[in-house]
């Protein structure tokens, strides 16, 4: 998926349910991959005619005209160049859809991490929360949250380690105003699709966040300066 995974699940006596994991990951990308021209999306964007497209395809496509309405039109998967690129939805919806597969397999203790954004589930290997470190988009070697998630989804926009790839669709303009924003969700589904949206907004997307039930969100400005929801406090961890 042209980004580092990782999958820890405890107590795990084999690496199959790990493999059954990364197969699936494997099986998106070459779905939903802009980059390989064998994939659906490129052939759709090649000119694929609708009738072709697969079902899944076209559920993940209403997903994504819902989130956009949802966002008030800050979530678009319409590219400036025209092509459909629904991978600002797509990731989190994958991670969601592989936790599920371990839990359908017994497994309740775990996290899955793609790309920065990771899902939790069940207690970690020492019986507590798992840890999440916040880090500094301005310093990338700086954790400036620790977070204790209990089965919560945590993602994170920004420009500080992809370079801008993140545009305000209401004249496709770069967000230069927030260097992050960080969504916890109750699944990852929700926590990516909304924080991709929200850092989109610029500095108006943390106050969208907070009018979302069951959303928390931590903003870091282009002034480094942090805002944060009302409810988000209640997973920093004690340091």
């Amino acid at each position: 998926m042209g980004m580092p995974i990782t999958v820890e699940i405890v107590g795990a006596k084999s690496f199959k349910d790990i493999d059954n994991v990364f197969d699936y990951f494997e099986q998106v990308d070459t779905r939903y991959s802009t980059y390989k021209p064998d994939s659906e999306i490129s052939h759709i964007n090649g000119g694929l005619p609708r009738a072709q497209w697969s079902a899944e395809m076209q559920r993940v496509l209403a997903l994504c005209d819902q989130t956009k309405r949802e966002t008030h039109g800050y979530f678009d998967t319409a590219r400036d160049d025209g092509y459909l690129d629904p991978s600002g939805l797509v990731k989190g919806w994958a991670i969601h859809n592989a936790a599920q597969l371990l839990v359908k397999r017994g497994r309740y203790n775990f996290y899955i991490e793609a790309g920065g954004d990771i899902q939790t589930h069940g207690l970690n290997d020492a019986g507590g929360a798992w840890i999440v470190g916040v880090r500094n988009p301005f310093n990338m070697d700086e954790v400036v949250k620790v977070l204790h998630l209990r089965g919560e989804g945590i993602a994170t926009s920004g420009s500080y380690v992809r370079g801008q790839h993140i545009y305000n669709p209401h004249g496709y303009r770069p967000v230069t105003e927030v260097a992050s924003l960080t969504v916890i969700a109750p699944n990852i589904y929700e926590a990516d699709r909304f924080a991709t949206a929200a850092y989109a907004m610029g500095k108006s997307g943390i106050a969208f966040i907070e009018t979302r039930p069951g959303l928390e969100g931590y903003m870091i400005d282009d002034n480094k300066i942090a805002t944060f929801t009302s409810g988000f406090e209640r997973y920093v961890a004690d340091v």
